[in-house]
């Protein structure tokens, strides 16, 4: 049996016809129409990527060695901001929302002492009430001590005076890298209006010099990366999706 081909040719010719006319309606509309289109257009994209950076998640990269092994420098991170922060990104603009993070979580925060400076990622200890000892290399939380297998080095309370109770509404936070970590026992606990959010995932990881990850070393970044596309071996393959 044959098949009549003209139907199909048919459609053809009909969606070359409607292909063409809306070609030419396109080429009579004004610049300034298709300029105000343009801006609008990119002005939703703008929009969305606020607010998905704003409430939902961001990326962070880590630049000192405070939580080895857990996090290592040049780790990039995934964070989460659900139920634990929204804000304006580009500014110190936000507010804390209802989700509060879990002792031995770790969380990112705003500096209370700085909070014009780069953010920090650090272990929860201590809760809201608790009351934190640090003595014989380990912490004793509320007179138990605290099973920690994710340490290097020993645990020392420096700064702080111990016994330390948690005050309300904060947090004791700590470095996993326990003899070279700026956190708690230095200048006290974290509010929790200054945790926004989680880490939940790294999505890439390089070893290369420490520098790159200091804040405003923009040149010393492009390098890391562009080495990275030439040099595949200074990506840690291994910690790529690693969760937490």
């Amino acid at each position: 049996m044959r098949v009549n081909p003209r139907p199909q040719s048919g459609r053809l010719w009909w969606n070359m016809k409607a292909e063409k006319k809306k070609n030419q309606e396109e080429a009579n509309v004004p610049v300034k129409t298709k300029i105000q289109r343009e801006i609008i257009a990119w002005f939703w994209v703008g929009l969305v990527f606020l607010l998905i950076n704003g409430t939902i998640g961001q990326a962070r990269v880590i630049p000192s060695g405070s939580m080895e092994n857990t996090l290592l420098i040049g780790d990039h991170l995934i964070m989460s901001r659900v139920g634990y922060d929204a804000g304006v990104p580009f500014t110190n603009w936000h507010v804390p929302l209802w989700r509060n993070p879990k002792r031995q979580q770790v969380i990112i925060f705003k500096p209370p002492f700085a909070p014009d400076t780069p953010d920090y990622v650090k272990r929860v200890i201590g809760l809201p009430g608790d009351t934190i000892d640090i003595h014989d290399g380990a912490v004793w939380v509320n007179g138990q001590k605290l099973a920690e297998k994710y340490t290097t080095g020993m645990s020392e309370p420096y700064d702080q005076h111990m016994p330390y109770k948690v005050p309300p509404d904060c947090y004791f936070v700590m470095g996993d890298n326990r003899g070279n970590s700026y956190d708690s026992r230095f200048w006290g606990c974290v509010p929790r209006k200054d945790i926004i959010g989680t880490p939940v995932m790294i999505y890439m990881s390089l070893n290369v010099s420490p520098e790159a990850w200091e804040p405003g070393q923009i040149r010393e970044r492009f390098f890391a990366y562009a080495n990275a596309l030439l040099h595949p071996r200074i990506v840690r393959w291994n910690r790529i999706f690693r969760t937490f």
